[in-house]
């Protein structure tokens, strides 16, 4: 059998189901591979100022967050990489055309185009967004991920002219009118290769389980990869492996098939 090294999980739609709770299928799954020695990191589009209780939780302390632009290994930082102001400034004029708002995620706060509304303050709640204050472009240096908050499926189309970037729908019911903003070359993937290089771990060593299309490029840069049941359809195509639903012990599943769990 291989010697993994490491797993890297998605969060939303992966480990936490659409009612943001864990089955314990989950938990069990990953206390076990720790017990063998696995290094364990969440690698999200959230922000990580607010994702400290999941990790607490599951006794984790090595993260990606903002779809790769943050990596931190044991609490300490592996690298941070903000988005160029004038990139973030070609967003802002594109929301305001359209009467989008906008989430941008700084290392400490995440900075609303605007906190009134209520698709805003449902967004607020099914994110669990707490550190919230209005933007300024006094953060303009130091955001590290954008979610755009359209009113439409096919809303990404009108950023689509944006050079060295791609949207990813969020893939949670109820908020698919929303995007994560992708650069090319700052994601999950890039995130994963860093650590990987770091830690000196080879990339068949590696596993990692997503669900959404911003998870591909972790699920190309690892051994084994694994699509959960529930995943946007397009991402299968870029994972080794299936696996079942995160209603129905995904996380679990796949690492049984691996050996890993009984």
């Amino acid at each position: 059998m291989e010697a993994y090294k490491i797993l890297f999980l998605d969060i939303d739609g992966t480990i936490m189901r659409p009612d943001e709770t864990m089955e314990e299928s989950t938990k069990t799954a990953i206390a076990r591979v720790q017990e063998q020695g696995i290094e364990t990191v969440l690698a999200t589009g959230r922000p990580l100022h607010e994702i400290a209780e999941i990790g607490q939780l599951l006794n984790i302390n090595s993260f990606i967050g903002y779809n790769g632009a943050y990596a931190v290994y044991q609490g300490h930082d592996v690298f941070k990489k903000p988005m160029s102001s004038s990139s973030v400034e070609l967003f802002l004029d594109t929301a305001r055309q359209h009467g989008h708002e906008l989430v941008l995620y700084s290392s400490t706060k995440n900075h609303f185009t605007t906190l009134a509304g209520r698709v805003v303050e449902r967004f607020m709640e099914q994110f669990h967004l707490k550190k919230n204050e209005a933007f300024t472009s006094d953060v303009l240096d130091d955001i590290l991920g954008i979610t755009i908050i359209g009113s439409a499926d096919n809303d990404a189309e009108l950023y689509k002219s944006k050079e060295g970037i791609y949207l990813s729908q969020v893939n949670v019911d109820g908020f698919r009118n929303c995007f994560d903003v992708i650069r090319s070359n700052v994601n999950k993937g890039t995130g994963v290769n860093a650590l990987l290089s770091q830690l000196d771990i080879p990339r068949s060593a590696a596993i990692a389980f997503g669900d959404g299309m911003n998870d591909k490029d972790m699920l190309s840069a690892v051994g084994e990869s694994f699509a959960m049941g529930n995943s946007m359809p397009e991402l299968f195509a870029f994972a080794k492996h299936n696996t079942t639903e995160v209603t129905n012990s995904g996380v679990f599943n796949g690492l049984k098939s691996l050996g890993l769990v009984d």
